[in-house]
């Protein structure tokens, strides 16, 4: 059995561009090998992520504590409220966030916890993230900051600015 307090465990973020959300990512205090796990504290305006994307080999579920998410998805836009969960299947694009206006408090749970695919289809400020040699609408994000994005139908390369 592993036990953690959540407030012992420092806040981090994904997003460079939005330091202020309040994200405790638990997998490692709990030393969880098959799931990964966060919980969210997120301010009206912040979002858990940049960017709308897919992991192609883990599923993902939102449960909404306190607060309104609102997650967009190719099929539109679903709203989970208080004592509500979202799962997203494998290969499923979404993006989400509080567009609320009081604070969200949510956890997201991943399995299994390891993800090595994950795809973006759009990024904030940008647009569509598209092949520039087949336009294919979703590149791989590469295992190191600074690599370009790679398509996974032709290898080809969008360099990240």
């Amino acid at each position: 059995m592993e036990k953690v307090s959540i407030d012992d465990v420092e806040p981090s973020t994904f997003d460079p561009e939005n330091r202020t959300h309040d994200r405790r990512g638990l997998t490692e205090p709990l030393n969880a090998g098959d799931v990964a796990v966060a919980r969210y504290v997120l301010e009206p305006g912040e979002r858990f992520s940049g960017a709308l994307h897919a992991h192609m080999d883990q599923e993902e579920i939102f449960l909404v504590v306190e607060g309104e998410a609102t997650f967009r998805t190719r099929e539109g836009e679903v709203t989970v409220s208080e004592d509500e969960a979202v799962r997203f299947a494998t290969g499923e694009f979404q993006t989400g966030g509080n567009e609320g206006d009081e604070d969200l408090v949510a956890f997201a749970l991943g399995a299994p916890r390891e993800t090595e695919d994950v795809r973006i289809a759009r990024i904030p400020g940008v647009g569509n993230v598209a092949c520039p040699d087949c336009g294919h609408d979703n590149m791989q994000i590469p295992g190191t900051d600074g690599e370009p994005l790679v398509c996974p139908e032709c290898n080809g390369e969008l360099p990240v600015k």
